[in-house]
């Protein structure tokens, strides 16, 4: 039983292991675009099961211990704080990791350069137009793809327009 709690490397291996991953990973998901958080389809759970499994062995290496799992998670937790509170405080550190919003649409134009860039499907912006009774694209005074990856589309005929 004294196995599950002897560290196979020390404690400070752990806690850069997981910096590393956690920076890294939050990188390459910033990189892939607002949509990847925006809406999970199976693949994209999919793909979370699977990096969490290719990272494992870069987290924890051959260790099995409780206590070198509790590190990991302690540190992975603490620099999710971390990243939420600078995000919460600073508009530069904001910016950096959730980017800012694109303009889709603007008075009945849809930009379909921005879309395609973007990885908006026609079909997702068409659902979001239905989910903001937004029958035709005439009716769109503002459509944006916010930092989450919804779309928010405010009607010109409702008087939401905004002013060029």
């Amino acid at each position: 039983m004294s196995d599950a709690f002897d560290l196979t490397m020390p404690w400070w291996q752990y806690v850069l292991r997981a910096c590393v991953v956690y920076f890294v990973l939050l990188a390459m998901i910033r990189l892939s675009g607002k949509r990847t958080m925006g809406q999970f389809t199976s693949f994209d759970m999919l793909l979370i099961v699977l990096l969490g499994n290719a990272v494992q062995n870069a987290l924890l290496g051959t260790d099995t211990t409780v206590g070198g799992g509790l590190i990991l998670a302690a540190t992975l937790m603490l620099l999710n704080w971390g990243v939420g509170y600078l995000t919460s405080r600073s508009d530069r550190f904001e910016r950096a990791l959730e980017g800012v919003p694109v303009v889709l649409a603007r008075d009945g134009h849809v930009y379909r350069e921005v879309l395609r860039r973007e990885l908006v499907s026609r079909a997702d912006f068409h659902k979001a137009m239905r989910e903001n009774d937004c029958a035709e694209v005439d009716e769109i005074g503002l459509a944006m793809l916010e930092t989450n990856g919804h779309i928010t589309i405010l009607s010109r005929e409702k008087g939401h327009a905004p002013p060029r």
